[in-house]
């Protein structure tokens, strides 16, 4: 798995086996948490935000599509799964599918509309349609507008698994992050992944090998749309409501900070640096509307002095793929 930097590994059996072992040593100490006295509501929703951005990674990362908009396909998913927990009163298995499906068909709509742009011109239309959806949920009935869907019920998965109880909605949060994480390491590192990679690195080269990179970028576009709806829909379950905070353009900054921070083009960046910037929220939110200047001078530090992010510029540093 590879860095776009000027240093960039070539995929190789030595870098599967570092990434499997270091998720699997992720997985193991994730899965060790309910037993460390770790505040359980701030991991959950640490998780939750790492499957975002490394969804958005994804498309950034490995496509070079900066997208603006990312939040409307969590928010989106998340009003879904949550009228449908509430209102319908669907078991958490089929809110979940509801969520899903609804991101779904809203990557295959906005990215038939974006995904012929390039650059700029392709960043601007997905924040344009990510604030248009904004101001119809803002004004649409089911979404309750500024105050949002409040007590959404958890429920019993599969009517067995009650999430109302911390330490199991964890493990199936964690499950759920762990699949996600996963199908998007397998995407990567598939026959799939190295065309997007070559799209991401030199688009007109990827066109004169005959690929058409239009459907390329518009099939990463859609995967990574249907698994940020994947991460809304699991946040539902930890906060407990739905909210426009999630389709807000500030959200869509907040999972591009995740991903530069943590390393771009890197596997366990995005999810390094959405633990990061969450733990930032959490922890200092005594100093009020001070941690978004803290959160700022944080980014510029990590552009001056780590080029690649934190997990790029171990990787760099060891020589090894993260």
């Amino acid at each position: 798995m590879t860095t776009l930097t000027d240093d960039t590994l070539p995929a190789s059996p030595r870098a599967m086996r570092d990434e499997m072992i270091v998720f699997v040593v992720m997985a193991l100490l994730l899965a060790s948490v309910p037993f460390t006295g770790v505040y359980p509501f701030f991991v959950m929703q640490a998780l939750c935000f790492a499957l975002l951005a490394c969804a958005f990674n994804l498309l950034i990362g490995y496509g070079g599509l900066l997208s603006f908009g990312h939040a409307m396909f969590l928010g989106t998913a998340g009003y879904c799964s949550a009228h449908a927990l509430k209102v319908w009163a669907l078991p958490p298995e089929l809110g979940i599918l509801v969520g899903v499906v609804a991101a779904f068909g809203l990557s295959i709509i906005t990215g038939y509309i974006s995904i012929r742009r390039q650059g700029i011109y392709f960043s601007m239309i997905t924040l344009a349609l990510s604030q248009l959806l904004y101001f119809i949920y803002l004004q649409a009935p089911f979404t309750h507008g500024e105050d949002g869907i409040q007590g959404i019920p958890q429920g019993r998965m599969f009517g067995v698994l009650d999430l109302s109880k911390p330490t199991i909605l964890y493990y199936v949060v964690l499950v759920g992050f762990l699949a996600g994480f996963l199908l998007i390491f397998r995407i990567i590192n598939s026959p799939f992944g190295a065309v997007l990679k070559s799209i991401g690195e030199n688009e007109q080269r990827a066109i004169s090998l005959g690929y058409r990179t239009d459907q390329y970028k518009f099939l990463a576009f859609v995967l990574s749309g249907t698994l940020a709806g994947f991460a809304g829909s699991l946040k539902v379950f930890v906060a407990q409501n739905a909210s426009l905070t999630d389709v807000h353009w500030s959200m869509s900054g907040e999972v591009v900070l995740m991903t530069l921070v943590g390393g771009l083009g890197t596997v366990f960046g995005p999810m390094v640096g959405a633990f990061v910037i969450i733990a930032m929220q959490q922890y200092l939110a005594g100093f009020g509307q001070w941690v978004t200047v803290i959160q700022g001078s944080i980014f510029v530090i990590c552009v001056l002095t780590f080029r690649r992010g934190v997990i790029g510029e171990i990787a760099h540093y060891f020589r090894r793929s993260l």
